[in-house]
């Protein structure tokens, strides 16, 4: 049954939720009428959610690739789109989708894995496909899962192994390649550009007298891409410790020499933010909007960083933009001309920049992003691909192409647009942070919001209930089914319904 958002999901959707014990094994599925319903008494929050909802179970489809033997469930990058990518797989899995739709989220995974006769590993583009990782862990932390954990270590440990011998740069200690999902050459500068190429893929065939060895010859190093294999070496460690298996001796010192290699070359103090990129030509000193909210989840930035990265990253009308400024080759003289990866909004982003901001208890930051996005999401009754930074409108921006630089499509019903939304209401104002053993809650409940309820969340072996009075951003008063908790955590271990209500008050 595929739905989209005019189908009204929350009401009608009759699914199998595939639950887990505490112990990660699969229950017998049952059947629900009910699906994960939000009420915030904001409207358009509301309406967003069944939206992004809609969208997100619209874009299920039957696949058969990697790891899978036969067609099965799995999420496409969008309704354009008619397979799996490997960093949408990762991103909208970790966005949330792996609670809501964890035997889908599984698959897809599943599906851009590659396995030859004696190795598994990640397949996909290669410079960011090490983010596969941090999906697999949110899908361990959302389910329990060990058999798949197991995978996950087995994949990311093969797939690191080949990514240092390919692309690791032993002269700064940082990892070549683009930035994360910057596959098209409007998210790089002059140099980069390949006549009417819209791939980076391109550059080397063109530039071959500056192509880099070993590894795919583009010279570059990208903030974002780095942080993530900071963060992959981490979970590495996490994983092996879950199963309780040795891991790689050489993880820890690699993540911490990687972090301190990202703060060395990236940090610019005299403008109080990280560069965009590293390489042979002298740099890009512009901000990636990415790179900036992965420095700040991962916890590459230290608090004064921190600070100075909330001052200073520039956000547009309509959200924080992926790069910023967008580069000279793309603008125009009434200045509304953007760079399809350069300037413009988009909401995969956004939900890890309102993310970042509620974590860190920058309210008007968070909710910026937040309604920013539900408004466009409203207007629209789909989440796009890309936004004009200004106008709000749908706008995928300018890019090289074989008829010379022209304004590209926003592609509809995108997928991790939708999922960023999911991130903010369960990260931001729900303010869930996931552990192999619990979910501890920090809410953030700004004036507007005076009740808020997420109701039938899957997580585990059971089905939440979350009631959170506000407004404030401090808890008063935790309960489970009741019962009074303190600290605001729920065990992983619990099963069935869980009712948890939380009164919360303003901070002193």
């Amino acid at each position: 049954m595929v739905l989209n958002a005019s189908s009204k999901p929350l009401k009608v959707l009759v699914t199998f939720m595939h639950l887990r014990n505490a112990h990660g094994e699969r229950m017998h599925p049952r059947p629900s009428s009910r699906f994960v319903n939000l009420r915030t008494g904001d409207r358009d929050i509301d309406r967003a959610f069944r939206i992004a909802i809609g969208d997100l179970v619209g874009n299920i489809v039957p696949y058969k690739s990697g790891l899978l033997d036969r067609p099965r469930a799995v999420f496409v990058a969008g309704l354009d789109y008619d397979r799996p990518w490997t960093r949408d797989a990762a991103i909208n899995t970790w966005n949330g989708a792996g609670m809501l739709l964890s035997d889908v989220t599984h698959n897809t995974l599943l599906s851009t894995l590659e396995r030859t006769e004696d190795t598994t590993r990640i397949a996909g583009q290669y410079w960011d496909a090490i983010i596969w990782t941090i999906g697999a862990w949110w899908q361990y932390l959302y389910t329990g899962d060990k058999e798949f954990l197991a995978l996950a270590l087995e994949a990311t440990r093969n797939s690191l192994a080949l990514l240092e011998s390919t692309e690791f740069d032993t002269s700064i200690n940082l990892f070549r390649g683009p930035a994360v999902y910057g596959d098209g050459i409007a998210a790089y500068p002059d140099v980069y550009v390949t006549g009417r190429s819209s791939s980076i893929l391109d550059w080397p065939q063109f530039n071959p007298q500056d192509t880099s060895k070993p590894g795919y010859g583009i010279p570059m190093h990208a903030l974002s891409t780095n942080c993530v294999y900071y963060y992959a070496y981490v979970l590495a460690e996490r994983m092996a410790s879950e199963l309780g298996v040795p891991p790689d001796p050489t993880w820890s010192a690699k993540a911490e020499a990687l972090k301190e290699a990202i703060n060395r070359h990236f940090w610019q103090p005299h403008k109080g933010c990280y560069r965009y990129l590293v390489d042979p030509f002298g740099g890009c000193d512009h901000q990636e909007g990415l790179g900036h909210c992965f420095v700040l989840l991962f916890g590459i930035a230290d608090a004064e960083q921190a600070e100075a990265i909330f001052r200073n990253q520039h956000v547009t009308p309509s959200g924080i933009p992926c790069v910023w400024p967008t580069f000279a080759r793309y603008e125009s003289a009434d200045g509304m001309s953007f760079g399809r990866h350069s300037g413009t909004v988009w909401p995969h982003i956004q939900g890890f920049w309102a993310h970042a901001a509620a974590s860190y208890g920058k309210a008007d930051l968070f909710e910026h992003e937040l309604k920013k996005l539900a408004w466009h999401a409203c207007r629209d009754s789909q989440f796009a691909e890309i936004y004009h930074p200004i106008s709000g409108e749908i706008y995928g921006g300018m890019q090289e192409s074989d008829q010379g630089i022209r304004e590209w499509k926003s592609c509809s019903r995108q997928t991790w647009s939708a999922t960023g939304f999911v991130r903010m209401i369960f990260m931001g104002l729900v303010g869930m942070t996931f552990e192999p053993d619990s979910i501890y809650f920090k809410p953030l409940l700004t004036e507007g919001f005076k009740h808020v309820r997420l109701s039938h969340l899957p997580y585990r072996g059971m089905f939440l209930d979350i009631q959170i009075e506000g407004p404030g951003t401090q808890i008063a008063e935790f309960r489970i089914n009741e019962q009074p908790v303190h600290p605001p955590i729920l065990p992983a271990t619990g099963a069935g319904e869980q009712r948890i209500t939380i009164r919360m008050m303003p901070s002193r």
